[in-house]
């Protein structure tokens, strides 16, 4: 399901907030048919096109692009991308050169923070914003006014004389309840806000940072490890904010929801009291999980967990530093669903120490667990990981590694030591036809009701039942 990105509309009322340009949120993920269409990377051939099509400027995805900006004509454009999606940031970047040399292009988000001022080697970008950017962009708008792109901004990497610059980093925004709500300028500065579902602003951030320190997840680059946290009642009010817009249900998006049981208690008990009758889900750690929290999150309106259990093997479990047993995870899973709770679980399968066994145990705990549905996906080595340095190490990451070309559905991904890549697509193969076939036992009676459609639409699970309508049903 297509949302409102956080990341763009923190940036884009912060701007509106404290500076007199203006502003559009072009998202250009949007699709009306979303709910419609599906592209399922890992069994046909949406990775292969996505692949031919990134090459071709002319199909009709960038010939959009293309419109919106020559419809716009910006003097900056700012352009957020995760690794995965760098390339297409690039051809963004290329089709606005085109339209007009002068067009500034920052970019900002995973894969910059991640890369710093190496993405400053593709000549079609400008400018590199590294860290969260709420003030990083107020600052450097202003120096684009004077001319006066300088030393003296923190958190940027900019060309100076043919070199790169890295600027020293910025700290970390402290008082989190002083950046605006995300939705607060969305009817005025969203391209297209009049088409977007009310489900699309669901999203909700209440902390930044993730105090975990698994090998595989580049999150703690960009937010720290030290948790900020915004206090419950300026949640609340944004959370009542949303609730005039119409919405009725929302997602915490935060890497780890709760981090400590105090915060957990604070903000269930905020939301109880002046939220009355919200309904709302959240991903949280294993190690949260205890009939207390369970309990204080259900009588708060919580009514969907995701859990990130990754392995069902123990030492991999411990190789990837989650810091918790597949049998921790079954009883975190017991408790969730003793309280009445939906449950989805996500496993990865694919890491570099990854071996027969340790797959089949995967299988064995996919089967196993009590969730309503699995979430499935492929190790992929970010760089500034450990687990991408030990892929270099072992020579699974070449030079001419491209982080862009790969993604968590990528058939392409092949980052194993252990295992024969025919004998890991066979097993991953049984794996892929088991959450298939449990998470559409449960999708499938959701459909029973009013209220279990639009659980499924919030939490974008047509994907898998279209899948299977498309491929079973049509057959």
């Amino acid at each position: 399901m297509t949302r409102y990105p956080l990341g763009l509309s923190y940036l884009a009322g912060e701007i509106k907030k404290s500076t007199d340009w203006d502003v559009m949120v072009y998202n250009a993920d949007f699709d009306q048919r979303d709910e419609l269409v599906t592209v399922r990377f890992m069994t046909g051939a949406g990775y292969w096109n996505y692949l031919k099509n990134l090459k071709d400027l002319d199909y009709i995805v960038w010939k959009e692009v293309q419109t919106v900006i020559l419809e716009y004509r910006p003097s900056v454009i700012g352009i957020t991308s995760q690794s995965s999606n760098f390339a297409s940031a690039i051809n963004i970047a290329k089709i606005a050169k085109r339209i007009d040399k002068n067009i500034i292009i920052i970019m900002g988000g995973h894969h910059p923070n991640l890369m710093g001022g190496k993405i400053l080697e593709n000549l079609e970008i400008d400018l590199c914003v590294r860290g969260e950017g709420e003030i990083t962009i107020i600052e450097l708008l202003r120096a684009i006014e004077n001319n006066d792109i300088n030393d003296t901004i923190a958190g940027i990497s900019f060309r100076k004389n043919n070199a790169i610059i890295d600027n020293p980093k910025r700290g970390f925004i402290e008082n989190l309840d002083d950046l605006c709500f995300p939705h607060q300028y969305a009817g005025e500065v969203l391209k297209d806000y009049n088409l977007y579902p009310k489900r699309a602003f669901i999203s909700i951030i209440a902390t930044r940072g993730c105090p975990n320190n698994c090998t595989f997840c580049s999150s703690r680059n960009l937010w720290g490890r030290r948790v900020r946290f915004r206090s419950p009642d300026n949640i609340v009010k944004e959370i009542n904010s949303l609730r005039e817009l119409g919405v009725q249900r929302i997602m915490f998006q935060d890497d780890t929801f709760g981090v400590n049981k105090k915060f957990i208690k604070d903000l269930c008990l905020e939301i109880k009291t002046k939220c009355h009758g919200i309904r709302w889900g959240c991903q949280t750690h294993v190690n949260l999980v205890d009939e207390e929290n369970i309990s204080l999150m259900k009588e708060a309106g919580c009514d969907y967990i995701s859990l990130g259990v990754e392995s069902g093997n123990d030492q991999i479990l411990k190789e990837i530093r989650k810091n918790i047993t597949i049998e921790e995870a079954q009883s975190a899973a017991k408790i969730i669903k003793k309280h009445g709770i939906r449950l989805s679980v996500n496993f990865m399968v694919g890491f570099p120490q990854e071996t027969s066994k340790s797959l089949h145990d995967t299988l064995r705990a996919i089967r196993s667990i009590n969730a309503d549905s699995i979430v499935y996906s492929t190790f992929t080595p970010y760089p500034g990981t450990e687990l991408f340095d030990l892929c270099r190490k072992n020579g699974l990451v070449k030079d001419d590694y491209d982080i862009s070309l790969y993604n968590h559905q990528s058939p392409a991904n092949c980052f194993y030591m252990n295992i024969p890549p025919e004998e890991f697509k066979m097993i991953v193969g049984k794996i892929e036809k088991t959450v298939d076939r449990k998470t559409m036992r449960y999708n499938i009676g959701r459909l029973s009701s009013k209220e279990g459609i639009e659980i499924l639409l919030n939490q974008g699970l047509f994907e898998s039942l279209r899948y299977f309508l498309n491929n079973v049903m049509m057959k």
